[in-house]
């Protein structure tokens, strides 16, 4: 997933998995999209979702009620077979259809929503979030509650981000999130899942990202340096740095 320059959240893409868009309403409806590439398609800071490049980009509807809704979809470099099923001779693809509320209230900016995965060649895996955020100024968190088992998480999953962003001198944007994962075990003999749990929580990664527009292309570059931590069954992955370069547009 992707980051709202009003108000970011995770991750679903930039060199993040973006699976949610949190978004201030528009004065009126608004229909904008997005395209881009990224070096490397890094999921919530450890899951390596494509060891190449990457090509992202989604829709985006708002307007002035706060009702908003999009979708965004990545390429990934892999495929999943559930037990049983025929052998797939194509790369998966990624899809996030997400739709909820957003707005303002007493300066605090607050979202509610629901995201769809569905996946192209990756079984077990077309799973639900609810969204809750909020924000204040340059901060933000959220938390993703996973509402069905399958092969990359159970039904009880939480995901946390706290986000900052500022602006740096010569038109340089600075944005940092943090990640943190709390685990249900349901996996432990579910045969959707291919790892054991055996955290009941922990520190999943810190994103440092800094981001500068193109000339006057209209569009944006970025570095993401990505300090990872564990997955749910305690095991650790190595810090990596990836790039991206993204373009919004008016529809």
């Amino acid at each position: 997933m992707k980051f709202s320059k009003k108000l970011s959240v995770l991750a679903m893409a930039s060199a993040l998995s973006v699976p949610a868009v949190m978004v201030a309403a528009p004065a009126q409806a608004e229909l904008t999209g997005n395209i881009g590439v990224v070096s490397q398609y890094v999921l919530r800071g450890i899951g390596q979702e494509n060891k190449g490049a990457a090509i992202q980009g989604g829709i985006d509807y708002a307007n002035d009620s706060g009702f908003y809704l999009g979708w965004w979809g990545s390429s990934l470099d892999y495929n999943y077979n559930a037990p049983g099923s025929d052998a797939y001779t194509a790369q998966g693809f990624e899809n996030n259809i997400y739709g909820g509320f957003a707005g303002s209230a007493g300066g605090i900016d607050y979202n509610i929503g629901l995201l769809q995965y569905y996946y192209l060649n990756v079984d077990d895996s077309d799973l639900t979030e609810l969204i809750l955020g909020a924000g204040y100024g340059p901060l933000s968190a959220q938390a993703q509650y996973l509402l069905n088992d399958g092969w990359w998480g159970n039904a009880g999953d939480t995901y946390f981000t706290f986000n900052y962003g500022t602006d740096l001198p010569s038109d340089f944007t600075l944005d940092a999130s943090l990640g943190y994962y709390t685990y249900n075990d349901d996996d432990n003999g579910n045969d959707k899942s291919t790892s054991i749990t055996t955290e009941s929580s922990a520190f999943r990664h810190l994103n440092l990202t800094l981001s500068h527009p193109v000339g006057d292309s209209g569009a944006d570059m970025g570095i993401t340096y990505i300090i990872a931590g564990d997955n749910r069954a305690g095991v650790s992955t190595d810090d990596t740095m990836t790039m991206n370069i993204s373009y919004n547009f008016g529809l």
